[in-house]
């Protein structure tokens, strides 16, 4: 059975995922998200991703290092951008550039990220963003568009089941303003 590695948000856009990538996949699902904002807010997510992960047989969580100091520099400068903007692609792309790095140094076989499922996250670019950094660090990126084919509902019906909290922001500091 393959491994992978799962990048995920928050719990309840990682448990509809989990359930399913878990019946073909040796699963990791790896929580980096130092765009969270404020801390307790960060804290608040990891433990629904912890949540998400035990109702899961066989799924196994990874914390990565909460970072906002790093965030900040890279994204601080499109404070101003609305959401879906290049604030948001950058965002995107620092959490799974780190997702691929630790993919390739703890020898899984393919990686991917839970970010499609958000209602207002556009697989497209995600998507794209995927096979840029899996042909930079040489290991397989899972492309999907996790909002489809159910998947939103089924992910709404696992959190309200298994009690997991559920985010009414994006998560940054930049996000929270205007939720």
């Amino acid at each position: 059975m393959k491994k992978i590695l799962l990048h995920t948000c928050c719990g309840p856009c990682g448990i509809a995922i989990y359930e399913k990538l878990s019946e073909d996949f040796h699963l990791t699902a790896y929580f980096y998200n130092p765009n969270i904002f404020p801390e307790s807010e960060y804290l608040g997510r990891l433990e629904a991703a912890k949540t998400a992960v035990r109702a899961v047989s066989g799924v196994e969580l990874i914390a990565g290092k909460y970072e906002p100091e790093k965030w900040l520099k890279i994204c601080a400068a499109y404070k101003d951008e609305p959401e879906g903007g290049e604030r948001c692609k950058l965002c995107f792309k620092m959490r799974m550039e780190e997702a691929a790095r630790y993919a390739k140094e703890n020898g899984f076989d393919i990686w991917g990220t839970t970010i499609t499922s958000g209602r207002n996250k556009k697989a497209a670019v995600i998507n794209a963003l995927g096979r840029e950094l899996a042909e930079k660090c040489g290991v397989e990126f899972f492309e999907a568009d996790w909002k489809k084919g159910g998947g939103q509902e089924r992910s709404r019906q696992l959190s309200e089941r298994y009690q997991i909290y559920r985010q009414n922001y994006c998560g940054c500091l930049y996000s929270i303003r205007k939720s």
